[in-house]
């Protein structure tokens, strides 16, 4: 197929057309992409997180001896019953508080078991220590 000059010329000048079209279309493209990449990236407000009064999902609900926790809110009258103490002189001691076994380190209704002796329990709310004493049944 044979092509004159003036089919060249023309086909030259609309190749540069169609090429400076197409870099000036993507060129506006990109632009608006990091117009809108920005706008997002700096529109946004402070996140935050309304837990509706559920529990805190980072709290471990299995203690790692295994035991499972009651981590259900209780009302503002909190009151601790100290119900037995299984005492153990190598550390391993336990304590029953309000129908649930605990042991050193673990939490009962907000406050931290810190230590099981012999006839009592010391508790640690708000790093202020609470001793609860075991009363001895009456016969």
């Amino acid at each position: 197929m044979l092509v004159n000059k003036y089919q060249q010329n023309f086909l030259k000048k609309n190749f540069k057309l169609c090429t400076l079209c197409f870099l000036g279309l993507g060129t506006l493209i990109f632009a608006f992409y990091l117009i809108f990449a920005f706008w997002t990236c700096f529109a946004q407000d402070k996140i935050s997180y309304d837990d509706k009064g559920r529990r805190d999902p980072f709290i471990a609900l299995v203690t790692p001896d295994g035991r499972l926790l009651n981590l259900e809110p209780l009302g503002s009258e909190t009151k601790i019953v100290l119900e037995g103490i299984f005492y153990d002189q190598d550390g391993y001691s336990y304590a029953i508080i309000n129908d649930e076994v605990v042991s050193v380190g673990d939490y009962i209704q907000g406050f931290a078991v810190f230590k099981i002796k012999e006839d009592k329990v010391i508790l640690l709310k708000d790093n202020k220590p609470i001793e609860c004493v075991l009363e001895e049944e009456e016969q």
